[in-house]
């Protein structure tokens, strides 16, 4: 019996190749769609999974108000923590970003992130160790744990334990090597003991939130208790202490802006898809967008299965004298059933095969897109493909196999099947359900588009074209004599150096970087009425004209005035909107303890990216406090562009002999740069237009095999209007104007799903369009003309028939 359905099927194929073909590109297309989202939502549900503490492990994040939190805390808590604290198990203070150093040993050297933490670390992030032990990894400030792959790179086979690296000028000993089981919020290639004589110089600065903090609760419902007992830590000691300290009251300090200040504590398991802000050096994924793809994968794959139902029933009238004379051979409706699903579960096993291989030559794009390194070789991958197949075949089979299976014998073997009204309602609901998912991603696919057309092309404030930012390492040891002194006589140095470069016309430098996110932020007063938590930009002479930001009223720092090392400052816009002055300029505020004299107004420009709101700012030269200068992170160059090759070759050959000559001369232009902000959307609009072009594919393939079968259906009713003397423009109306109502009601069917989630997608830009018409009216005229080609061809071809083919046995 077997054999003889794998026959059917066989001759089924050859006497159907565009049929088959439909049905198998499709399901392909829907099958590598779901891998590829599939792959994506593994990997990032991957994170922190193998941590057998991630149900206890808390990361501290600070919220000050206005929106505002930060994934670090203060070094005063720890006093507290040792004696306070019965809930926790322990505590550990840590960096929470990477810092890119060079570790060399006598003959090799390698650049690794490295992870400044307390020596508890490893009972947080419980590594493999295959040298040494967690225990004594970092029991000490000379001890280092690194990384697997980094030993092979400092030792290659030998053995790295009890080895000697150099990191910074220090010497340290290597005290275990650890393998990072899976997927981390925290994968640093090195681990080093370098936080707890740094929180000892902070214990009194409750205003410095320097650090990331990770709290292991004895039992999670602690939590509670311990967020009580923080906020009331920092009530005391910042709340009331820096009322009295201006001499008024604590609701008089709240007037003013000062707000309490809230502890929220995040679970390891959310931190990756659930945080509202990257705590980790791993940095956060886009639930968001991870969603998005899922469910437009899981969309396409729906799509692609009515596309299967639709040309399988449809397909049905053909095979319908097959399955009478089977009926009269003795064969049974269950027969029948298994007959048709087992044609379904072979159709979808080819497709899965098809859309495997479509995911494995497409997945190097695929993971240039994402910033990932995703492979299909997993267990867990492929039983959930099987799933998936398993679901397609039940669902995908069952509806044509139960249409087949209630064939009337009698009806079917006298002929007169094609003239039956059963099954066309299914089809023609799944045809309509098919135009409204095309509707929703061609109106969809407009919305992005006019949305990054938007903010790629607003006004960003600045003008960074031919403008170089050269990525300054700015190194230093604060434990050594005079070390801010010190670095600031070398960016003196190398500014003079650059300045003398044919070609550099002028050399600045800034704590920020264009496209990225300010990660310095202060609070500042006016007239002890108003506190505004604002950016700290420092510059130096000439940054902004070089950049050309506009001054909107008042003057720039100079050189030519002495105060504007000392007392002077510039806010931008929204800081002045927030302290409500309308006359700022002369106006004096408090800055970190200093008295400084606004003396200008920078018009808004974007720093985050243009999806972003426009933070308040405080520009100041990098003088006005000593300590500023180790915040500067970039130095900005401007060229005369005939002579930027060689300018650039110039500049390239100083940094590395004289600046950084273990790190590769990093530079980009400002305005490239800053594009990357917003690059990731941009890629969501060129993955939404390709999945848009996909759908349109397999919605016309089912179109056209339906209009197919329909029009055949009705060949004979063609020839004897034909005969009776239709015109042919009659004729192509007729045929194709149950497709065009089919067309408005699925249209309309997606009027509101595609308005409603496009908006919600909106909401995640600060500057974004209103959905308007156009798109709508676009979307809906590209589906009626291609409804209408494909129908019309068909149509066409229908009346250009030999009448006698059809009428000569009536």
């Amino acid at each position: 019996m077997l054999k003889n359905w794998f026959n059917i099927f066989i001759y089924q194929i050859k006497n159907n190749k565009l049929f088959t073909a439909l049905n198998v590109l499709g399901l392909s297309l829907g099958m590598a769609g779901v891998g590829f989202a599939i792959l994506y939502w593994n990997d990032e549900h991957s994170y922190d999974a193998w941590n057998p503490e991630k149900d206890k492990v808390f990361l501290s994040i600070t919220s000050v108000g206005n929106n505002i939190k930060w994934a670090s805390n203060v070094a005063g808590f720890e006093p507290y923590f040792k004696k306070d604290f019965p809930e926790l198990e322990e505590y550990c203070y840590f960096e929470n970003w990477y810092e890119k150093e060079v570790l060399k040993t006598l003959n090799r050297k390698t650049i690794a992130n490295v992870s400044a933490v307390q020596d508890n670390f490893f009972s947080f992030f419980p590594f493999d160790f295959i040298e040494g032990n967690a225990k004594n990894a970092v029991a000490d400030e000379s001890s280092i744990a690194i990384s697997e792959s980094t030993a092979k790179a400092l030792f290659g086979e030998g053995e790295a334990l009890n080895q000697e690296v150099s990191y910074k000028k220090k010497k340290y000993v290597v005290r275990g090597v650890y393998r990072i089981p899976g997927k981390s919020s925290m994968a640093p290639d090195v681990v080093m003991n370098d936080m707890q004589k740094r929180l000892k110089t902070d214990l009194t600065e409750w205003g410095n939130f320097n650090y990331g903090l990770l709290l292991k609760v004895k039992k999670p419902s602690d939590t509670a208790s311990v967020i009580k007992k923080m906020e009331h830590i920092l009530f005391e000691n910042r709340d009331l202490k820096w009322a009295k300290a201006e001499g008024i009251t604590l609701a008089e300090w709240h007037k003013k802006g000062g707000r309490p200040t809230k502890i929220e504590l995040q679970p390891l398991t959310d931190a990756r898809l659930n945080s509202d802000v990257e705590g980790y050096p791993g940095g956060k994924g886009n639930l968001q967008f991870l969603r998005i793809m899922m469910g437009i994968s899981i969309l396409i794959l729906i799509l692609s299965t009515v596309n299967y139902i639709n040309l399988a029933t449809a397909n049905a009238i053909k095979r319908a004298k097959e399955v009478g004379l089977r009926k009269i051979l003795g064969a049974s409706k269950a027969n029948i059933v298994c007959q048709f699903l087992l044609e379904t579960a072979l159709t979808a096993i080819i497709a899965l095969l098809i859309g495997l291989v479509i995911v494995e030559l497409s997945l190097p794009y695929y993971n240039d897109f994402l910033g990932k390194t995703l492979k299909i070789h997993t267990q867990e991958f492929y039983l959930q493909l099987l799933m998936i197949l398993a679901v397609i075949v039940v669902f995908a089979g069952i509806f044509p196999a139960l249409y087949v299976a209630n064939f009337e014998t009698v009806k079917v073997l006298k002929g007169n099947f094609s003239r039956s009204k059963n099954g066309i309602w299914l089809r023609n609901g799944m045809l309509v359900f098919q135009f409204a998912i095309a509707s929703f991603f061609m109106v969809g696919s407009y919305i992005v588009y006019q949305q990054i057309d938007y903010f790629s092309s607003k006004d960003l404030g600045f003008n960074g074209d031919q403008i170089v930012q050269v990525e300054y390492r700015n190194t230093y040891d604060y434990e050594e004599k005079d070390f801010i002194q010190k670095t600031t006589n070398r960016y003196s140095f190398i500014k003079q150096a650059l300045s003398k470069i044919e070609g550099v016309k002028s050399v600045s430098a800034g704590s920020f970087s264009f496209g990225k996110t300010v990660s310095a932020s202060s609070s500042f007063d006016y007239n002890n009425k108003v506190t505004v938590q604002s950016k700290n930009m420092l510059i130096d002479f000439g940054m902004l004209d070089m950049i050309n930001i506009k001054i909107k009223e008042g003057r720039d720092i100079s050189a030519a005035f002495s105060a504007d090392t000392a007392t002077s400052i510039l806010l931008n816009e929204t800081a002045i909107r927030m302290m409500n002055e309308k006359n700022p300029i002369g106006k004096k505020v408090t800055w970190n303890n200093k008295e400084l004299e606004i003396i200008g107004v920078v018009k808004d420009f974007h720093i985050n990216g243009p999806q972003e709101d426009i933070p308040p700012m405080t520009f100041f030269h990098y003088k006005t406090s000593d300590w500023m200068i180790l915040n500067a992170e970039s130095i900005y160059l401007k060229i005369e562009p005939e002579k930027m090759e060689s300018a650039l070759a110039e500049i390239e050959a100083f940094w590395v002999k004289n600046v950084e000559g273990d790190f590769p001369f990093t530079y980009d232009f400002v305005d490239k740069n800053f594009s990357r902000s917003y690059q990731n959307y941009v890629y969501q609009r060129n993955l939404f237009s390709l999945l848009n072009l996909v759908v349109i594919i397999i919605s016309l393939f089912g179109l056209f095999a339906l209009a197919s079968y329909s029009i055949q259906r009705r060949m004979k009713e063609i020839a004897i209007r034909k005969t009776l003397g239709a015109e042919t423009k009659t004729l192509l109306k007729e045929l194709s104007k149950q497709y065009i109502i089919f067309c408005i009601i699925g249209f309309v069917m997606a009027l509101f799903p595609v308005y409603f989630l496009l908006d919600k997608w909106l909401e995640n830009f600060a500057y974004r369009i209103d959905i308007s018409a156009i798109p709508f009216v676009i979307g809906f005229a590209a589906l009626v003309i291609l409804t209408l080609i494909v129908v019309l061809s068909r149509a066409y071809q229908a009346t250009r028939m030999d009448v006698l083919k059809y009428l000569k046995y009536e």
